[in-house]
């Protein structure tokens, strides 16, 4: 099928069918840098702003290189060198950017909706790296990819696959996409955190879709029982207000062997990093043989490719599919009023 979307900005409005088009693109750019082939021609002209309003390494470097291998110059913005420190609004540099002449603009933010934001102002293709707690679109389709390889490469490679996400749940944008990919793609999902940090999940659970399975605990050992993947979450501690200590979560949920071996033999370790080893993992587990985290890193740079590559293709104003133009106008309260208040 073809593409139909302008910007990506969440994978909640994505198809089953879209999900599997972007996951073959991705397929096939894997393979062009397994073999170290050119693809230069598909991006060339694009000029790519990388917003980075928050701190990133995989995220910012593999949206740098995956616009590179397809011929896009990229443009490195971050805050400290910024106009933003002078005062100038979020909206405003979105609006310069597009006026200087930038066709496709990667966002990272620490403000929820602030991709919505700049897809108001953007003539171009806007890309959420990150924003807020919100979601994390790009990571959630690498973590899909990268699970769909190691079982076999299949469209259900997922379908009754028991998948547990571990750790700060609720202050989790990876968590926040991941689930709705993952139940998409028929997984059983189970989330596993102190009962704060899994807080009003069980409301998700109860109102996604009946074909979609989501469980919530705050029991470790039942969650891993039969697991065929284990996904741990940083303790991100900039973000939390109160909580378990650092030692008390190590105590109670860190994944160590010992705790592992409760998953089904052969079971997978995915973490989206940055890792507090010696918190949510050991060491043992994270650079062990059954460890992914080596491997989502290396599908980052061709999910963003086929990314950057399948929202060019729609063109800059006649690709708005009227899923994603209802997506843009029917956002949340939170999202919709953010033009003022993001700086």
């Amino acid at each position: 099928m073809s593409w139909a979307y302008r910007h990506l900005l969440d994978v909640e409005n994505l198809s089953s069918d879209e999900i599997d088009a972007l996951l073959d693109r991705a397929s096939e750019m894997r393979g062009f840098l397994d073999r170290n082939e050119d693809q230069g021609a598909l991006l060339r002209g694009e000029h790519v702003a990388l917003l980075f309003a928050e701190a990133s390494t995989r995220t910012r470097l593999s949206f740098e290189i995956a616009a590179h291998r397809l011929g896009a110059d990229t443009y490195l913005l971050d805050r400290a060198s910024s106009s933003m420190t002078k005062g100038e609004t979020f909206t405003d540099t979105v609006r310069n950017l597009d006026a200087i002449g930038f066709t496709m603009l990667v966002v990272r933010h620490h403000r929820t909706g602030a991709p919505w934001v700049a897809a108001r102002h953007f003539r171009g293709h806007v890309v959420n790296a990150g924003d807020g707690w919100h979601a994390h679109p790009t990571q959630a389709l690498l973590d899909l990819f990268t699970l769909r390889r190691a079982w076999g490469g299949s469209p259900d490679a997922l379908r009754g696959r028991k998948i547990v996400i571990v750790g700060d749940i609720l202050h989790s944008r990876v968590a926040g996409s991941n689930i709705w990919s993952l139940t998409q793609a028929g997984a059983d999902v189970w989330l596993c955190g102190p009962r704060p940090w899994v807080r009003g999940f069980d409301q998700l659970a109860r109102s996604l879709p009946s074909d979609r399975r989501l469980s919530v605990t705050d029991d470790l050992q039942s969650a891993l029982d039969g697991a065929d993947a284990v996904m741990g979450l940083r303790v991100q501690k900039e973000r939390m207000a109160g909580g378990l200590s650092a030692a008390e979560y190590r105590d109670r949920y860190q994944i160590n062997s010992e705790r592992f071996a409760r998953a089904k033999p052969g079971a997978l370790y995915l973490h989206p990093g940055p890792i507090n080893e010696g918190v949510e993992v050991t060491r043992e587990v994270c650079l062990g043989p059954r460890s992914l985290v080596l491997e989502q890193a290396r599908n980052g740079v061709p999910i963003r490719m086929a990314v950057l590559s399948l929202i060019a293709e729609t063109g800059s104003a006649a690709g708005l599919s009227q899923t994603s133009a209802t997506r843009l106008s029917q956002t949340s309260e939170a999202t919709r009023d953010l033009s003022s208040a993001i700086r």
